[in-house]
């Protein structure tokens, strides 16, 4: 079983923050689709050979196999709570954090799960490397751009927090939107281990006094598999006022 992965803790992104000089020059790339405005990202490689639509699982089959499919010291949340996402867009649920105020949503048949360190975490229980996290820290900065260009933030987050120091990574685009006045850095990369290769998206912002790293990815395999869904989930992520 590989255990999740990309997961950043608390302190590994607090270091992080503090690792940027505290003005740079940005620049603006064509990288993200988001709140109606196209933005075209272009992996380097394809690296899946499968075409198609991902199926669905039936849901009877993922509650059967999430006993056994989670990682030992991460838990499964009860979907039957109040506090649990609402059903939206066709195939989508979503999230919205009331406390630290941010949005999201994440495909159908994805299970919370909690892990130290992460304000919020799901993942698909059969395949290990479907996931998508948030992690929420406090700081003095305003907006993203103080810490640097989305190029150094991602390079910078990718090598000291998003992957082990072990797995070889590539960053394959980087970029700046704005939502609402809200400036957002998103980026792709990939992340190689011994045995297997993540390809994954972040985007990241500032808001409320915190920082914001919202993580998802996929086995490099099914990759063109999962691109669309995972692009809805960056896509979807926002920030508002508490």
């Amino acid at each position: 079983m590989v255990s999740l992965q990309n997961s950043p803790s608390v302190h590994r992104t607090s270091l992080f923050l503090n690792s940027f000089p505290q003005s740079q020059k940005h620049s603006t790339l064509p990288c993200c689709r988001r709140a109606g405005i196209s933005f075209l990202i272009k992996a380097e490689q394809a690296a899946s050979s499968s075409t198609g639509s991902l199926s669905q699982d039936r849901p009877g089959r993922r509650q059967v196999l999430a006993i056994g499919a989670v990682a030992p010291g991460i838990f499964l949340v009860n979907q039957n709570s109040k506090s649990f996402a609402a059903e939206t867009k066709k195939g989508y649920l979503s999230v919205t954090d009331k406390k630290d105020g941010y949005s999201f949503v994440y495909p159908f048949g994805w299970q919370e799960v909690v892990v130290e360190g992460q304000d919020k975490v799901f993942k698909d229980v059969i395949e290990p490397l479907e996931t998508v996290s948030v992690n929420v820290i406090p700081t003095s900065k305003q907006d993203i751009r103080e810490l640097g260009s989305a190029q150094e933030i991602a390079e910078t987050l990718i090598k000291k927090v998003l992957a082990p120091p072990s797995q070889k990574t590539k960053l394959i685009e980087a970029a700046e939107h704005d939502v609402d006045g809200k400036a957002y850095y998103t980026f792709e990369f990939i992340a190689k281990a011994p045995n297997y290769t993540r390809h994954a998206l972040s985007t990241v912002s500032i808001g409320n006094g915190k920082f914001y790293t919202l993580t998802t990815g996929a086995n490099e395999r099914r990759w063109e598999k999962m691109k669309d869904k995972l692009h809805m989930i960056i896509d979807s992520f926002q920030l508002f006022n508490v």
